[in-house]
């Protein structure tokens, strides 16, 4: 087993991290940046390094300084988290190179997807269903281009191949904007993503974002633990999430979850990760693969029992997946909130010093959260400082409780979006299940 980790994270997924490392006996050491010293798991963790100032470029994504964390505290292994660089494949290769273990997948495999096209291609040859679209980067033959509009049918949607988090993307919905969409789409991806590449997809007007957790060890076994309904999004951002997504039934599951899992093997994936689908009239299609721990993971764990991430740094080790398949039951359903200290009126970040904390509890309830009382929240980051998870043996029971526990959560001296949380799980629509990707929006006015 791994003897010593260094979280190259911060805020509430480095301390689920260094709790699943405590627990299975493993040694911490938390990175942070200068404005980031007070944070609890570095508090928590064995040892702690200061590896720059708050700006993001020069301590998280200062990958030298990372490095040399991890020499001077004699760490074996990089755990990335989510976000920064976590799906950044150069950090992946150069952790290995010097020798530790990185606790993801493969450099080549970030690689593969996360280029949209080849990550696209590679679930076709496995398998996985995939939205209509041009199957492959569009050129500079433009009538190639137009044709290939007409066959899939407008409305469609211009997509960077480097894009990801919602940006690099443009609906068209006329031949007659197609080709001044693209060269717009194609200057912003170069800008934003050093990838000029684009590629044309059918727009799916009212889809729900429906995903699928897999675990895939170095032995060839890989599993799947059902799947999440992320559909309360604003701007492209999840906003809350759910497992099991409502609607989909058991045969869906066992087919969709099965191919992903059998597309893990057949391109040699190691790690957790996760398959996003947009789902319209009964029908699943592959967007693009997350390959890392997602934001959202609670609530797989909530109604499987699987730690998922022990199971990230077990794989990482080298150890054979802890389950099989069938041993894979989903249990009651769990929600997940996002708690974000920003103002809930206009989404603007509110940073300030947490002046009192009353952190909710009761059966089935269980908050992912670094704050305590006299924590800062700086302004450098990530609006998100906590998750709210409730779990019940069918979804009202687990939206009542969510409820409860929204009304009972204290968080003083900031604003957070609490409020619109306690609003959206008040929504009928919401509650009778028929949200899709743009209803959030829609109630909000947006």
């Amino acid at each position: 087993m791994i003897e010593k980790i260094v979280i190259a994270n911060r805020g509430e997924i480095a301390l689920r991290i260094l709790r699943a490392c405590r627990e299975m006996g493993i040694k911490t050491v938390a990175v942070h940046s200068d404005a980031d010293r007070d944070l609890k798991h570095v508090r928590l963790a064995d040892e702690s390094v200061c590896i720059g100032p708050a700006a993001s470029t020069l301590s998280y994504l200062n990958v030298p300084a990372l490095i040399a964390a991890a020499e001077v505290t004699d760490a074996t292994a990089i755990h990335p988290g989510y976000g920064f660089l976590s799906e950044n494949a150069d950090f992946a290769e150069r952790v290995e190179d010097s020798g530790f273990i990185f606790i993801g997948p493969r450099a080549d495999t970030i690689r593969m997807m996360g280029d949209k096209i080849t990550a696209i291609e590679a679930m076709k040859s496995a398998g996985v269903p995939t939205v209509p679209g041009s199957n492959g980067p569009l050129d500079e033959d433009d009538e190639r281009t137009l044709r290939l509009g007409r066959e899939i049918g407008y409305p469609v949607i211009i997509k960077a191949a480097g894009g990801g988090g919602g940006r690099g993307m443009r609906v068209v919905h006329s031949e007659a904007a197609l080709l001044n969409a693209i060269s717009l789409t194609q200057a912003e991806a170069g800008a934003a993503f050093g990838n000029p590449v684009v590629y044309m997809e059918k727009f799916l007007e009212n889809p729900r974002h429906v995903e699928f957790q897999v675990l895939a060890d170095t032995h060839g076994n890989a599993i799947h633990l059902g799947e999440r309904d992320c559909s309360m999004q604003r701007r492209h951002q999840k906003v809350v999430e759910e497992a099991p997504a409502p609607g989909i039934t058991e045969e869906q599951r066992e087919r969709i979850g099965g191919r992903c899992a059998a597309a893990c093997r057949e391109i040699g994936y190691r790690g957790v990760g996760t398959f996003e689908f947009l789902y319209e009239n009964g029908e699943f299609y592959f967007i693009e693969m997350n390959t890392r721990v997602q934001v959202e993971h609670p609530v797989s764990e909530m109604v499987t029992g699987v730690d998922i991430v022990k199971e990230q740094i077990r794989i990482a080790a080298g150890e054979a997946l802890s389950y099989q398949q069938d041993d894979i039951q989903l249990r009651g359903h769990a929600i997940e909130c996002r708690i974000n200290a920003e103002d809930p009126d206009n989404f603007m970040p509110s940073p300030g010093d947490i002046t009192q904390l009353h952190i909710p509890g009761g059966p089935g309830v269980r908050v992912d959260t670094h704050l305590y009382n006299g924590y800062r929240v700086p302004p450098h980051y990530d609006s998100m400082i906590g998750k709210l998870i409730t779990h019940g043996e069918d979804r009202a029971s687990a939206i009542a409780r969510m409820r409860t526990a929204l009304s009972e959560m204290v968080i003083d001296g900031i604003k957070t979006n609490i409020p619109l949380q306690e609003r959206i799980m008040r929504d009928t629509h919401f509650a009778d299940s028929g949200a899709n990707i743009h209803y959030l929006e829609k109630m909000l006015g947006l």
